[in-house]
């Protein structure tokens, strides 16, 4: 566990234990009849503000992870269940506007996936990695979209105080830090002393709410196109694993235990059907050998990787291993080795029968992300020059296209700003990162990348504003603010584009002010509590 995390568990558990009330312990609390909205205990727009501020710590902690290709894949099948979800009317117009939606990677060993308040859902690597089939990886999402759908935090906290939400968020915290640790007696030191077991009471689904979000799910894994019987796989796949390796590696089963009723409801529901993986079985064997390429990048982890025999009869098994032994061996600066194998991989895709587009796009951008890692950002977009002519470019090709020409524009030694030809790839790489985050406000990797091309471009103002919209992206208000106040000191407008940025720092300064005034608001409003300091009972 990262100390961050440590410190953040501790901070909300005393928090918690200090302010529940001693007259309702919240082990007591009433759970609302399964169909109940759940806006009895915690509405719809205070559990997405709770869900927003544990976001906030989330996306500062190492552990958080955006790789832009494995997250893509990710959220395809994320978002065909949502709007699966949405067609079935288990989410309703209200509740897919107000919460966000949003699936995010952990960069963690451990078989594990979580739902958080306000529609966010963690996947762990480890758990792609276990999957072989998109199928399988499906039926958990859509049993983690199901405990979201159907309010399961909100009813878990159903008449309690704002104090039982703010306890609640903290045992979620608590068991992602523990699971993260594999550390049973980590876990159980973070919810010592009588409130804070009552708490861990409240965080486990009732078997009610598994059996809903399996049957919910289930459904919904239909609806979405994917093969049901992922599901029973994924129950057996889980329990054997389980059985046979009893390290702690698999805390997904700790918060959503497996019985046999539950395997043999997923058995009987889906069939028995050997249905096809729904999305292609190479591209899932690619993302799938990424994920452990990218959950054990340790030298001796790259190494076991890079290793990884290729003469597989099995066409999705030979897929994987050269994918994962190039991304391995690029990682370990084998620039020639990398290449070697990106080339048999591209080769193998094209020579077997019924490749998917899609396993091909994952060839190339992995071969795009070899040449970047070695420095050649002329091959790099050579690579993606095919996919760079149309309009709508995917996220993972936008990034590396800026990437590249970040690396191919940068000026030798005491040359000064991008010049020429250099200057102006620069200007159209930046005018496609604000087409997009014009859209995605949120995407702190293209505010990144922005703010290195505007101070390759010498637009100081514009780079201050990029660095700093990088830091609210990632929750750390306080160093977007200061970055902000600091550019609008340090140089007054020269040109109309000086002038258009400061305008534009000035507006998005007082935004943030604001929204870190109402974020300490709320933070008053319940450590004082109701009838506490702060409160007028009003």
């Amino acid at each position: 566990m990262t100390r961050f995390a440590t410190r953040l568990m501790a901070l909300l558990l005393c928090a918690a234990t200090a302010l529940a009330p001693a007259s309702q312990p919240l082990a007591q609390v009433r759970m609302p009849a399964l169909g109940d909205d759940g806006d009895e205990g915690l509405p719809v727009a205070a559990e997405r503000r709770y869900g927003e501020q544990i976001m906030r710590e989330v996306r500062r902690d190492p552990a958080y992870l955006d790789d832009p290709v494995l997250l893509e894949y990710v959220q395809s099948l994320w978002e065909r269940l949502v709007a699966a979800a949405e067609r079935r009317g288990d989410i309703g117009p209200d509740l897919r506007t107000q919460f966000p939606w949003e699936l995010f990677l952990v960069r963690d060993r451990s078989v594990n996936a979580f739902a958080l308040p306000g529609g966010y859902v963690g996947v762990h690597l480890g758990l792609v990695a276990l999957t072989t089939s998109s199928d399988e990886l499906a039926s958990v999402l859509a049993h983690e979209l199901s405990h979201v759908s159907q309010r399961h935090i909100a009813r878990s906290v159903a008449s309690a105080s704002r104090q039982g939400a703010l306890s609640l968020a903290a045992m979620l915290l608590g068991v992602i830090a523990a699971s993260r640790a594999n550390s049973a007696d980590l876990a159980q030191a973070a919810i010592a002393g009588s409130q804070a077991a009552a708490i861990q009471g409240q965080l486990n689904f009732s078997r009610e709410m598994e059996r809903e979000a399996d049957r919910i799910g289930l459904a919904v894994l239909r609806e979405a196109g994917f093969a049901p019987t992922g599901m029973a796989r994924m129950f057996e796949k889980l329990e054997q694993a389980s059985r046979l390796n009893d390290s702690g590696q698999y805390p997904y089963l700790r918060t959503h235990p497996l019985t046999t009723e539950r395997v043999s409801e997923a058995r009987t529901r889906s069939g028995f059907g050997a249905e096809p993986d729904s999305t292609g079985p190479e591209v899932h064997a690619m993302m799938q050998s990424r994920a452990r390429v990218l959950m054990d990048d340790g030298v001796d982890g790259l190494r076991r990787s890079a290793l990884t025999p290729a003469n597989s009869p099995v066409w999705r098994e030979r897929l994987a291993a050269l994918y994962g032994a190039a991304l391995a061996q690029s990682r370990l600066q084998e620039h020639a080795a990398a290449r070697r194998d990106a080339q048999a991989l591209h080769d193998a895709v094209r020579a077997m029968p019924g490749a998917s587009a899609g396993a091909a796009r994952a060839a190339t951008l992995l071969r795009a992300e070899i040449e970047l890692a070695a420095g050649d950002g002329a091959r790099a977009l050579a690579q993606l020059a095919p996919a760079l002519g149309g309009s709508g470019l995917p996220r993972p090709e936008r990034l590396l296209r800026a990437q590249a020409t970040l690396q191919g524009a940068a000026p030798a030694p005491g040359a000064g700003v991008a010049q020429g030809v250099a200057r102006e790839a620069l200007q159209e790489s930046a005018a496609t990162l604000q087409t997009w985050l014009a859209q995605h406000r949120g995407d702190a990797a293209a505010w990144q990348l922005l703010a290195r091309h505007q101070d390759s471009l010498g637009a100081r103002l514009g780079a201050a504003r990029a660095w700093a919209e990088t830091r609210a992206a990632l929750g750390d208000l306080g160093a977007a603010i200061d970055l902000l106040r600091a550019a609008r000191r340090s140089q007054a407008p020269a040109t109309a584009a000086d002038f258009i940025d400061a305008s534009v720092i000035d507006a998005r300064l007082r935004e943030l002010e604001a929204q870190r005034r109402e974020i300490a608001r709320e933070m008053r409003g319940r450590r004082s509590g109701p009838g506490g300091p702060g409160d007028d009972g009003g």
